[in-house]
């Protein structure tokens, strides 16, 4: 059995709720396991537009049950579920803030404070001013934050993160990968635990064996038939 990479990357859009549960998680995570932990803001509309897909508030069933979904699930977890003040909102100024180049060493910290003033205080995640003060409130020194998310480097910076997401398979956020092994969504961390201990039951051989049966219709061919 090959040993277990010992850095956890964890890709995230401050748009997502799941993205904040998973969050929550993953510090804890990585102490309980020794783990260095690589944070990487995406742009998940990007990760969609290249593998097709469409977000969950653009399905409007889909909509209504994450808001019962994410208040059962903070009930269940014991803290506060309050949404953003407007969803979808554009990211882009939180995420810039939260990239390595902007926050530095307060990384986590501002990760950790923007994903709870969003989903837990119903700040508006898309107005850079209220980022501004709420990262005042928490204690970091982010005077020159609106400046530095303006400079082009950075920006294109969260360009090569979200590109980068996407050449390593990234899908969806949250995404969490440990050496070969990506882990997508807020309910993986039994999966990761496995994976953790040495006893992930997964037979790589059978699942090549798997992926390579054929496909016996495409969703696109079976529409045309109809018409």
């Amino acid at each position: 059995m090959k040993p277990v990479d010992k850095t956890l990357h964890f890709y995230f859009d401050f748009i997502s709720p799941y993205a904040y549960f998973a969050w929550r998680q993953v510090p804890q995570l990585c102490a309980e396991y020794d783990l260095a932990l690589e944070v990487h803001p995406v742009v998940f509309g990007k990760l969609l537009d290249h593998w097709g897909q469409l977000g969950p508030a653009e399905i409007p069933p889909k909509s209504r049950w994450l808001k019962y979904y994410c208040s059962r699930y903070a009930a269940l977890n014991g803290f506060e579920y309050n949404p953003p003040k407007f969803h979808p909102y554009n990211p882009l100024a939180s995420l810039r803030m939260a990239l390595a180049e902007v926050s530095g060493d307060d990384q986590e910290k501002v990760v950790s404070t923007v994903f709870e003033a969003g989903w837990s205080r119903g700040e508006d995640l898309g107005d850079a001013e209220t980022l501004i003060r709420v990262l005042n409130a928490a204690g970091i020194a982010c005077d020159d934050y609106l400046v530095r998310i303006s400079d082009s480097a950075v920006k294109d910076k969260l360009r090569e993160e979200t590109e980068t997401a996407i050449t390593a398979g990234v899908f969806g956020v949250p995404t969490i990968i440990i050496g070969d092994q990506l882990f997508w969504g807020n309910d993986q961390f039994d999966h990761l635990r496995l994976l953790l201990e040495g006893n992930d039951p997964i037979d790589e051989d059978k699942l090549n064996t798997l992926n390579s049966r054929e496909r016996a219709i495409d969703r696109k061919s079976f529409r045309s038939r109809k018409k």
